[in-house]
């Protein structure tokens, strides 16, 4: 599977580039009504609805042509919505500023409070070297650093 979504994007990604798209996330699994190959786009100041519109007639004459996937699919393509992942390190500098929830892949305590948790949320800072920086906003605060590998999830995290 991860191979196929690895030809996939390798497939798309001179259209979106010229689309002036990024690819964020892309998914393809079976769900209750059969298989669903699932993209998520943004670019800079965001993705809106004519583009996604654009980008899937594009990705499903290029899918129609390859014709790499063997079963009947649907393609969905999206915006990746508030709560954005965030993947690559251009990810975490970009949206430096913006409230984040970081997930480590262990039990970490980076802060030395004297306990081990997986989840931080707080104000991205960046990046610096190979280094994500957060500044915790919960009541103790303090500035903790992750690298990019013993980061399981991280998504932009909006207060409502």
């Amino acid at each position: 599977m991860a191979q196929l979504l690895e030809q996939i994007e390798q497939l798309t990604q001179p259209i979106l580039e010229d689309l002036g798209l990024e690819l964020v996330e892309l998914e393809y699994q079976r769900e209750s009504h059969g298989w669903v190959l699932r993209f998520y786009l943004d670019k800079e100041g965001g993705i809106n609805l004519d583009e996604c519109a654009d980008a899937s007639r594009e990705i499903a004459a290029l899918l129609d042509v390859e014709d790499l996937l063997e079963t009947a699919y649907q393609l969905e393509v999206s915006s990746p919505g508030l709560d954005r992942p965030l993947k690559k390190l251009a990810d975490f500098q970009r949206f430096s500023g913006n409230r984040a929830k970081i997930k480590t892949r262990l039990p970490c305590d980076p802060d030395q409070r004297g306990y081990q948790r997986k989840t931080f949320i707080g104000e991205l800072r960046g990046v610096e070297g190979e280094h994500i920086l957060l500044e915790q906003t919960d009541t103790k605060g303090g500035q903790v650093t992750f690298s990019l590998d013993q980061i399981e999830k991280a998504n932009l995290e909006f207060e409502f």
